[in-house]
C-alpha cells in the first residue's frame, strides 16, 4: 500500500507556492492485488530544508509526529513559518490496518515563491510609447473588412550579469503585461507558452517560477526576453464585439532571478533600467486571432547571449506608473502534449498544399523551411475543407490564423510561431520554392496539462471515438481558461459552456487547480451588484454586458461544487464563498416572487432543436421558454448554496437557502406546470432540466417522464435539445426507468446525434448538431466550430451510466464510489477508470449468453457502493461464492433491481443472471 502521487496545492513538485500553508495530498497504489480492506491507520509528514536531513527521517520544518487519522488529502503544512524562496524536501510515512509501515518513494520537493509584494525587487520594463497603426483585416463570415490596431513589432530585451563563485539555486520569476518568452544565455527558459496566462489584469497578473541552475554559467551570463500582445493588448471578443488593447496600451516585463550561492549568500537581478531593448525584432507582428509573422532577416544572432555586441539598443522604460496585483500561478501551465505528424497532402491548387493533421486540434505547427532571401511562406488553418478540396475559413470570421515566414536564404531551418494559436485539423501552405514532402511539418498540440485521469471502452467503437473526441475537445478548449472554442474570434470562457461540461472533463482530467482559478476569474469579473458575467475573464467595464444570464452566470456556484465534490478541495469553497451568497441574493432581490423575471441575459438552452436546418428534421417546437430556463436555475443554485452551507459548516445559511430554494420550487411549479403534470413550453428541454434539477414533488414527476418521452417520439424518437439541457435528459431517462431509449439515442447514427458527426469524419464535438450535413454543406458561417465541448457533456454519462463510476458528495474526491452500471444499448462490454485524488477505481463489465460479470477495483483507503444489476439478486456471486462469505464485503441489500453491495478496498469479480 505505497503512498504515490505526492502533490503540492494540486501540484507535483512546484516551484513558486505563495501559500502560506501548503496542502499537501497523496495517493494509494495497491501491489498486491489480492489484499482487501487495506486502509491508512495513521500518517507522518516529515518536511526539511534538505532532501539529506529528510532521508534521515529528521523534519526540521515540520514532523507531524505519527496521527491516527485516514486524511491523506489536502493536508495543510503546520510547521515553522515559510518564507520565500525557500525549498521544502517532503515525504509521508503511513501505517496500514496491520500497523505496517510504508513510505513514499518519490523525491518530492516544493519551492516557495515570493510571499510579500516587497519581495519583489524588479520593476516593469518595456519601451516607453508603442504606437500602433491600423490594418484592414477581413471578417470572412461577414464579407467585410475590420478596421484593427496592429501593435509595433515585438521587442527584445537583455542585460548581462555576473556571478560571483558557484551557485547552488538559480530560480527566476517572470511575467508580463502582455506575453513573453525568456531566455538565458542562449537557451530558452521552460516548456511553457502563453505566459502569463489570461486574467483580469487589473483584478491579478500571474508570474511564472522556472528552475534555472543548470543554465546559469560561471563569470559573465545574459538575460533576454521578447514581449509580445496576448489577450493583454491583443484581439479579444465575441462575434462583432472586438475588444483590443482593452487593459492596457504597453507591453511590459518583470523578471527576478533569485541567485543562491554554494556559500549561502544571495544575490538578486532584476528588470531595472540596467535593461536594454531592441524595438525592432524579428516578429513583426503577433496576435492570437489573426496569427504571427516572423522576418529571418532580421534576426540578430547570439542576441541572447554574454558577448552580444549591445550598443545600438536603447534603454528600456522604467513604468514606476505601474501597479498591477501580481501572484504566483497555481495551476497547471499550457505545454505541448502531443506532436502529431500529416496524414496526407494534396495540391487542391497550383503551388497550394493541404496538410490533414487526421485530428481537429488547437496548437500550432512547427515547418522544415529553406529558399531564397526573401521567400514567404503561408501557413493558413482550418478545421475543414470545402467540397473541392480546399480550406474552409467562413466559420473563422476575422481569425485569420495565418503565420508568415520570410525567409532568410541562409539555408533549412524548422520553425513555428512563438506567441499565438489556431484550432485546425487541414493546414493550407504556400510561397514554397518546390511541393514539400509530407514529413516538413508536424502539428504540436498544447493545453494546459493537468494529468488525464478517465478512461473508457466499449463494444461499440463509434463510441470509443465519441470518448476521444470529448477529450480531445476539452484539451482544445483549455488554455488559461475553458473557453468556447479555439479557433474563430471568440475563445471567450463562457461560463454557461464551463458549467455544463465541468463532471465530464472533471473525470477526464485532473482539474482542480485549472478550475480554481477559473472560479477566481469568476469571482474577479462579478460585478458589485453580485451577478456573475456570462464569460471570464470579462474585457467590458459594464456588469451589464454579457452578464447575469440564467444557465450562464450560475457556473459561479456550479463550478466550484462540482471542482469540490471530485477533489475534496473545501479552500475553495471558503474563498469563493461570499461571491456565491452575493450572487443568490441578487437574483432573489430582484426577483422576490422566486420567478427569475429580472435577468441580464438569456440564451435559453443554447442552439436546440429549432435551429437545425435539415429536410427530414421535424420541426414541432423545441425552445425551453426563458423564464422556465431561469427559474430552475434559480432553484438549482439555491439547492447548491445550501448544500456548500453545510459544507463550510455555516448553518444558518444552510437553513435559509434551503427555505429559498424550496420556495423557488413551489414559485416554478406555481408558475409554470399544469395540472396535469404539463410544463409551459412542453419540451425535450423543459422536462429534461425540470426533472434534472428536482423541482417537482414526487406525485408529478412520473407524468413528467411521460411527456419526455411523448417529445422524444414527437421528433421520430431524436433529439431536440441543446447545449444546457441534453446531458440531463440523457441523464434522466436512464436515471427514471428508461436507459435503454437514453442508449438508443446515444448510439444513434441519425441525424441529429454525436455519432452523426463521427460519421462525417468529426475528431472533436462540435458546436451545432449541424454544423455540416451531408447534402446541404455549412451551417451558419458566424457561429460554426467544430471543436466545442457543451454537447459533449454527455461524457459524464459514459463514466456514471456505462460504467456506472459516480461521485459521492457525501465523501468527496471519491473517498467513497459509488460505482452501479447499467448496461444497455448494443453494448455487450464496457471498462474504464478513474484516477480520483485517493488512488485508482476502474470497473469492466461483460453481458453474454444469460450471464453478467462485473470486475470492479477499489483503491486502498477508499470504499465504494457496488450495485449488480440482477432480476435474481439470490444468484449473485463475488469469486464464484455466496456475498455473506466474502472478506471485504461489509453489507447486502437486495431489491427488484439487483444487489447493492458496501465493500472496502480491493478488488472484486460479481456475476449474475443477465437481466437482459
Amino acid at each position: 500500500m505505497r503512498p504515490v502521487d505526492v502533490r503540492v496545492e494540486h501540484l507535483t513538485n512546484p516551484l513558486g507556492i505563495d501559500v502560506a500553508q501548503p496542502r499537501l495530498s497523496w495517493r494509494y497504489e495497491r501491489a498486491d492485488k489480492t489484499r482487501r480492506g487495506q486502509r491508512q491507520s495513521a500518517y507522518r509528514i516529515l518536511v526539511a530544508t534538505s532532501q539529506t536531513g529528510l532521508d534521515q527521517d529528521t523534519g526540521d520544518l515540520w514532523d507531524s509526529g505519527r496521527l491516527k487519522s485516514d486524511a491523506s488529502t489536502h493536508i495543510a503544512y503546520a510547521g515553522q513559518a515559510l518564507e520565500s524562496h525557500q525549498w521544502c524536501y517532503w515525504k509521508v510515512i503511513v501505517w496500514d490496518e496491520t500497523g505496517t509501515r510504508y513510505t513514499s518513494g518519490e523525491s518530492a520537493w516544493w519551492q516557495m515563491g515570493l510571499l510579500h509584494p516587497e519581495d519583489w525587487q524588479a520593476a516593469w520594463i518595456g519601451a516607453e510609447h508603442e504606437p500602433t497603426r491600423s490594418i484592414q483585416v477581413l471578417d470572412e463570415a461577414r464579407n467585410e473588412r475590420i478596421e484593427v490596431q496592429q501593435s509595433p513589432p515585438c521587442p527584445l530585451l537583455r542585460r548581462c550579469f555576473c556571478t560571483r563563485g558557484p551557485v547552488r539555486s538559480a530560480v527566476m520569476y517572470s511575467t508580463a503585461l502582455g506575453e513573453y518568452e525568456v531566455r538565458l544565455n542562449g537557451q530558452r527558459v521552460g516548456d511553457r507558452y502563453l505566459t502569463p496566462e489570461w486574467t483580469d489584469y487589473d483584478r491579478r497578473v500571474l508570474y511564472q517560477a522556472y528552475e534555472v541552475t543548470d543554465l546559469i554559467q560561471p563569470g559573465d551570463n545574459a538575460l533576454g526576453a521578447q514581449l509580445a500582445d496576448g489577450w493583454y493588448l491583443g484581439l479579444l471578443g465575441p462575434g462583432d464585439r472586438l475588444r483590443q488593447r482593452y487593459y492596457g496600451s504597453a507591453r511590459r516585463f518583470r523578471c527576478q532571478l533569485h541567485l543562491e550561492y554554494a556559500d549561502g549568500t544571495t544575490d538578486t537581478v532584476g528588470t531595472d533600467s540596467a535593461w536594454k531593448l531592441c524595438p525592432d525584432g524579428p516578429i513583426r507582428c503577433s496576435d492570437h486571432f489573426l496569427g504571427e509573422t516572423v522576418d529571418f532577416r532580421l534576426e540578430r544572432p547570439g542576441w541572447d547571449c554574454p558577448d552580444y555586441d549591445d550598443s545600438d539598443w536603447q534603454p528600456v522604460y522604467v513604468d514606476e506608473a505601474m501597479d498591477a496585483p501580481v501572484t504566483a500561478q497555481r495551476h497547471e501551465p499550457i505545454q505541448i502534449f502531443a506532436t502529431l505528424e500529416p496524414v496526407s497532402v494534396t495540391e487542391p491548387e497550383p503551388g497550394v498544399f493541404i496538410f490533414d493533421m487526421g485530428q481537429n486540434l488547437a496548437g500550432w505547427c512547427e515547418i522544415e523551411l529553406d529558399g531564397p532571401a526573401g521567400t514567404e511562406v503561408r501557413l493558413r488553418h482550418g478545421e475543414m475543407l470545402e467540397l473541392d478540396g480546399t480550406l474552409h475559413t467562413e466559420n473563422l470570421r476575422l481569425a485569420t490564423q495565418t503565420d508568415t515566414y520570410i525567409l532568410d536564404g541562409r539555408g533549412s531551418r524548422t520553425v513555428h510561431p512563438r506567441f499565438t494559436f489556431h484550432g485546425f485539423q487541414y493546414v493550407e501552405v504556400t510561397g514554397l520554392p518546390q511541393a514539400p514532402p509530407a514529413e516538413c511539418l508536424v502539428a504540436r498540440a498544447f493545453s494546459n496539462n493537468p494529468p488525464v485521469t478517465g478512461s473508457f471502452n466499449c463494444s461499440n467503437p463509434p463510441l470509443e471515438q465519441l470518448w476521444r473526441n470529448i477529450l480531445w475537445t476539452q484539451r482544445g478548449n483549455m488554455h488559461a481558461i475553458p473557453t468556447d472554442c479555439p479557433q474563430r474570434n471568440e475563445r471567450m470562457g463562457w461560463t454557461g459552456d464551463a458549467q455544463v461540461f465541468a463532471r465530464t472533463a472533471l473525470f477526464n482530467m485532473d482539474m482542480a487547480a485549472f478550475f480554481a482559478k477559473y472560479t477566481t476569474d469568476m469571482r474577479d469579473a462579478q460585478g458589485a451588484s453580485g451577478a456573475f458575467t456570462d464569460f471570464a475573464p470579462h474585457p467590458f467595464r459594464s456588469e451589464h454586458e454579457f452578464s447575469f444570464g440564467p444557465g450562464w452566470a450560475d457556473a459561479g456556484i456550479i463550478v466550484p461544487w462540482h471542482t469540490y465534490v471530485a477533489s475534496g478541495d473545501i479552500r475553495l469553497l471558503a474563498e469563493h464563498y461570499d461571491a456565491m451568497r452575493r450572487y443568490v441574493d441578487c437574483i432573489r432581490a430582484r426577483n422576490p416572487d422566486g420567478v427569475w423575471r429580472d435577468w441580464g441575459s438569456n440564451y435559453g438552452d443554447w442552439l436546440n432543436g429549432d435551429t437545425l436546418i435539415a429536410e427530414d428534421y421535424p420541426a414541432t417546437g423545441a425552445s425551453i421558454p426563458k423564464p422556465v430556463f431561469a427559474t430552475a436555475f434559480f432553484a438549482l443554485s439555491a439547492s447548491l448554496l445550501a448544500r456548500i452551507a453545510t459544507v463550510l459548516r455555516q448553518p444558518g445559511d444552510a437553513a435559509r437557502y434551503t427555505d429559498l430554494a424550496a420556495q423557488v420550487r413551489a414559485a416554478f411549479v406555481r408558475e409554470f406546470v399544469a395540472a396535469d403534470g404539463t410544463i409551459e413550453g412542453d419540451t425535450q428541454s423543459t422536462y429534461a432540466i425540470a426533472l434534472g434539477f428536482d423541482l417537482l414533488p414526487p406525485s408529478m414527476q412520473p407524468a413528467a417522464v411521460a411527456r419526455l418521452i411523448d417529445r422524444i417520439e414527437a421528433y421520430d424518437r431524436r433529439l431536440s435539445t441543446g447545449f444546457i439541457s441534453t446531458i440531463h435528459m440523457i441523464r434522466e431517462l436512464s436515471r427514471r426507468g428508461h436507459n435503454e431509449l437514453a442508449c438508443e439515442l446515444v448510439e444513434s447514427h441519425r441525424f441529429p446525434s454525436w455519432l452523426y458527426t463521427i460519421d462525417q469524419g468529426a475528431t472533436t464535438v462540435w458546436e451545432r448538431w449541424d454544423g455540416y450535413v451531408k447534402g446541404r454543406g455549412f451551417q451558419n458561417k458566424g457561429m460554426n466550430s467544430f471543436n466545442h465541448y457543451s454537447i459533449g457533456a454527455v461524457g459524464e454519462w459514459l463514466y456514471t451510466v456505462v460504467l456506472g463510476l459516480e461521485f459521492d458528495p457525501a465523501a468527496p474526491g471519491m473517498k467513497h464510489a459509488i460505482i452501479r452500471p447499467r448496461p444497455g444499448g448494443s453494448l455487450t462490454w464496457a471498462r474504464g477508470s478513474y484516477r480520483s485524488q485517493h488512488g485508482l477505481f476502474a470497473v469492466a463489465w461483460t453481458r453474454q449468453a444469460g450471464s453478467f460479470t462485473l470486475d470492479v477495483d477499489v483503491p486502498p483507503n477508499t470504499s465504494a457502493t457496488v450495485s449488480v444489476p440482477t432480476t435474481e439478486p439470490d444468484a449473485v456471486r463475488e469469486g464464484g461464492e455466496g456475498l455473506c462469505d466474502r472478506r471485504g464485503i461489509e453489507s447486502v441489500m437486495a431489491d427488484a433491481h439487483g444487489v447493492t453491495v458496501d465493500v472496502l478496498s480491493g478488488s472484486y469479480r460479481f456475476s449474475a443472471p443477465s437481466t437482459s
